[in-house]
């Protein structure tokens, strides 16, 4: 009997169908070890050797695996491809060193073909790697349980820090810190609308110094006012757009949010379960992706070819390049895997539509649309541009029209633009009159607040965590309280704010994001075998020790004390500060307990504090006398209550 060890149930399912009956195919339900909870669990005076606990939750699976292993020929390890998956085919090897043959299989793909591949091909457990996942565990253990007690004793009991998610924080902070330091800056714009052949179109002033203000507007309206447009140039040309890549997992996490409103964390989600494998109705249980954690945009010569044939039947020869097309990875990728694609582009998502679950086939249709776009002809468009004079005075208009629609027959990105609206045609030499001039004051805007996709984008392109990381730095800062979503986009709260500036102060270079990228590209190097992981962690733990000795004799104490604001108490007039409680922030007077007075609150767009409640109004209290506040409950629901709780916890419904 063979034995085949996986991380899920699912994966198991998918795998017993391609394999025979000398193979069992059982589940480890993920890691089998990890850190104490309860303690640092790193020797830290031995080199920095991690003490590894058996999970108490994966006793009954550990026991299943070393019965099935004792009658087992061979033992092959088929955990996911990458640095987690090695360290827990790793783990489970130590538990069952004594049993049969023990092998290392890996899986690109849950189809047939793949699982066949990885059992005929194995490989030995992989040091390097394991090394590389255990190194990032250690630093991020030494970063976790030697600063945050700091942040218990300064702050507030139970937050963390993170060696990446602290970066990411910072991103966030300093953003938030742009738009309240932003200053808007008034500028008009001037347009002439013009109609030929029942067509209208605009063209816009184009000057090199910014309009500033209506005056100035107004002056050059006076100029043109009545007068004739002269068509000066009119330019034609073709325009290739080229189809984008296949998808990394960065770039399916950001287009998933984009498009479908999913979260890192759904995307990752999802995309595990249709790599494991789902069933596919006429197409039996199968994984339809490839491995989902991946920066490498390479795609199989095989896989290549299969999508080729199929444009070619479904779309036609002349949606199909002369050659491949084939996309270059980025220096710092790994290229472990393939890029993220469909196992079987003959697996369309309308023929699986009804076999699974909204969700998987929403992100299955954009990876499979996707991958075939990649494989397609550019899209053509022509663009025109025309130059028209007033005086001296230039205007441009500009269009452009679909001329063959290529790649977009399969994926039409709209976000992209190409298409402006299409010009009548217009003659050089040619006089217009315009129908209307308008003028249009505008506003700079600051930069926007990242959201899901913006913060991944710019995680990766400065280094910042890796393919496997992204979805969990996101949900570990707002589990920890440090961001809100509002409409989408990420606000620091109170408590995020606080624990970035005592880092950038106390801890520089752990925050810095140079450094950061660094730590990844020396962990990188452990995973090739380039790099010794111990002084990789010992580098850093001696810079940190540093930081640690310092920081506990200068951080503030902030518990209890609160953060001040420019608000002022509707009660007593004294200063309203922000403080942190267990179920959140919230406002408080910092005259308590002489002023009782506590809101819930919001920030504007623009940073602005609003409290939610505490609006003072006529009357006493009718049991104590204390005047009386407007609070809302969670629900949103708004109330009337006496500004002394929680000494007297009278309340009465609010009568509009």
């Amino acid at each position: 009997m063979k034995l085949v060890i996986v991380e899920s149930p699912a994966k198991a399912k998918t795998i017993k169908r391609f394999l025979g009956r000398d193979f069992q195919v059982i589940a480890s339900y993920g890691h089998i070890k990890d850190l104490p909870k309860s303690k640092l669990g790193v020797k830290i005076e031995e080199g920095f050797e991690p003490e590894y606990q058996i999970i108490p939750s994966r006793k009954k699976q550990i026991k299943e695996i070393k019965e099935k292993s004792k009658n087992a020929e061979e033992i092959f390890l088929a955990s996911d491809p990458d640095r987690e998956g090695e360290a827990i085919a790793w783990h489970i090897a130590e538990e069952i060193r004594d049993s049969g043959t023990i092998k290392r299989a890996v899986f690109h793909e849950i189809t047939e073909k793949g699982i066949k591949e990885g059992i005929n091909n194995p490989r030995d457990l992989d040091e390097n790697l394991y090394n590389a996942q255990k190194a990032r565990r250690v630093l991020d253990r030494l970063v976790g349980y030697k600063i945050s007690p700091l942040l218990w004793d300064k702050v507030k009991r139970g937050i963390s820090a993170g060696r990446v998610q602290s970066v990411a924080l910072k991103f966030i902070v300093e953003r938030e810190k742009e738009i309240e330091a932003f200053v808007p800056r008034e500028y008009w714009t001037i347009s002439a609308v013009f109609e030929k052949e029942g067509k209208s179109f605009s063209a816009e002033l184009k000057t090199k110094e910014v309009i500033p203000d209506e005056l100035s507007a107004k002056k050059i309206l006076e100029e043109i006012k009545g007068k004739e447009f002269l068509v000066q140039k009119v330019t034609k040309k073709e325009r290739r757009v080229n189809p984008p890549p296949p998808y990394i997992t960065s770039t399916l996490q950001q287009d998933a949010f984009k498009k479908l409103g999913f979260t890192a964390e759904k995307t990752m989600r999802i995309a595990q379960t249709l790599y494991e494998g789902v069933d596919a109705g006429p197409f039996g249980r199968v994984g339809l992706i490839t491995y989902m954690r991946t920066d490498s945009v390479r795609i199989a010569d095989e896989a290549i070819g299969m999508a080729r044939q199929f444009i070619e039947e479904k779309f036609g020869r002349n949606y199909l390049p002369e050659n491949p097309r084939i996309y270059k990875n980025k220096e710092s990728a790994q290229d472990a895997h393939e890029a993220i694609r469909p196992t079987d582009v003959k697996i369309s998502p309308s023929s699986i539509k009804d076999y699974i679950s909204k969700d998987e086939c929403k992100l299955y249709e954009i990876i499979w649309r996707r991958f075939l776009a990649c494989q397609m002809n550019p899209a053509l468009y022509e663009s025109v541009t025309a130059e028209l004079i007033c005086g001296n005075w230039t205007f441009k208009a500009s269009g452009s029209r679909l001329l063959f629609d290529g790649f977009k027959k399969v994926y039409d990105d709209k976000e992209e633009g190409e298409e402006e609206g299409v010009l009548p045609p217009l003659q050089e030499g040619e006089i217009l009159k315009p129908l209307d001039i308008k003028l249009e004051q505008h506003w700079t805007k600051p930069p926007p607040r990242y959201n899901e996709s913006s913060l991944i984008k710019e995680l990766e392109e400065k280094g910042i965590g890796r393919p496997s990381t992204y979805a969990t730095i996101i949900s570990t800062l707002k589990k920890r309280g440090y961001v809100k979503v509002q409409d989408g986009r990420f606000y620091p709260t109170t408590l995020g704010n606080v624990v970035c500036e005592l880092l950038l102060q106390h801890f520089t270079d752990i925050m810095d994001t140079g450094f950061t990228a660094k730590m990844e590209r020396e962990l990188d190097l452990v995973e090739r075998g380039e790099e010794v992981w111990r002084r990789t962690v010992s580098n850093f733990y001696s810079l940190l020790k540093g930081y640690l000795e310092k920081a506990e004799k200068e951080i503030e104490v902030l518990k209890g004390k609160g953060i001040k604001t420019d608000l002022k108490c509707p009660l007593c007039g004294g200063d309203v500060v922000i403080k942190i409680g267990k179920n959140g922030e919230f406002i408080a007077c910092r005259n308590y307990p002489q002023c009782s007075f506590t809101s819930n609150f919001k920030r504007e767009t623009d940073g602005k504090i609003v409290l939610l409640s505490g609006e003072k109004i006529d009357g006493k209290c009718p049991q104590c006398g204390s005047p009386l506040l407007v609070k809302w409950t969670k629900r949103g629901q708004r109330f009337i209550a006496c500004s002394s709780y929680p000494s007297c916890k009278w309340t009465s419904p609010y009568k509009t």
